[in-house]
């Protein structure tokens, strides 16, 4: 994490216990053993049994936020995921990467070795930020500003940054392939712009890409 925004302040803004029940509610079912990879402080993991859940796993950098895990999840590796994934006890059914990969030195490398822990058709739930957005750009061209913050779509600690189709050329060359229509439904704030444009803006309005993957030969 970033030295200029501590993790007890994340801790107060909630920061780890989101429960992206959105992401969670579009997750195909069964879900079976879970395996959720940044999970903060199990924040997901009421909505995850609430859905059938048979096992949840996860791994968290932050000690103080793991820690909290323990009521609710069946296991939490604390570290980096780079060093601990042929540790856990899987195979999983299904696999989140919630705002994860953007914060990753060589997020390829992590997806390839998920294929250790995956089980005959698993699939693959990612959330990241969306470089394409509109605020970005005009940023960049009014402001002359990348606007780094200390959270959200430009938070300080991101590494990496995906468009739609760097997120899904990823996916594909790792092993993973992206389903069709996964991304985000056009109906948030914008949705007329997207009835009239028929979706053909929704790449610069979607503060997130949300794409499901299942591993190559998976059904």
């Amino acid at each position: 994490m970033s030295p200029h925004f501590p993790d007890s302040t994340r801790e107060q803004d909630g920061y780890y216990g989101q429960r992206r029940a959105e992401l969670v509610a579009s997750l195909p079912r069964p879900l079976g053993r879970v395996l959720d990879l940044g999970c903060g402080e199990g924040g997901t993991a009421p909505g995850l049994r609430a859905a059938g859940a048979t096992w949840i796993s996860g791994v968290e950098l932050n000690p103080s936020a793991a820690e909290r895990t323990a009521d609710v999840l069946d296991e939490t590796l604390v570290g980096r995921i780079e060093d601990l994934l042929d540790r856990l006890h899987g195979p999983f059914d299904t696999i989140l990467l919630y705002d994860v990969l953007e914060h990753l030195p060589d997020p390829a490398s992590v997806l390839v070795a998920l294929h250790g822990q995956a089980a005959a058709g698993a699939r693959l739930h990612i959330s990241v930020p969306n470089a394409r957005h509109w605020s970005l750009l005009r940023d960049l061209v009014l402001r002359g500003t990348f606007g780094y913050t200390d959270a959200g779509h430009r938070d300080a600690t991101h590494l990496r940054w995906f468009t739609r189709g760097d997120l899904e050329e990823l996916l594909r060359g790792t092993g993973w392939n992206p389903e069709p229509g996964s991304h985000p439904a056009l109906h948030d704030r914008y949705g007329r712009l997207h009835r009239l444009t028929r979706g053909r803006l929704a790449e610069f309005t979607f503060w997130q890409w949300v794409v499901l993957a299942r591993q190559e030969g998976g059904s």
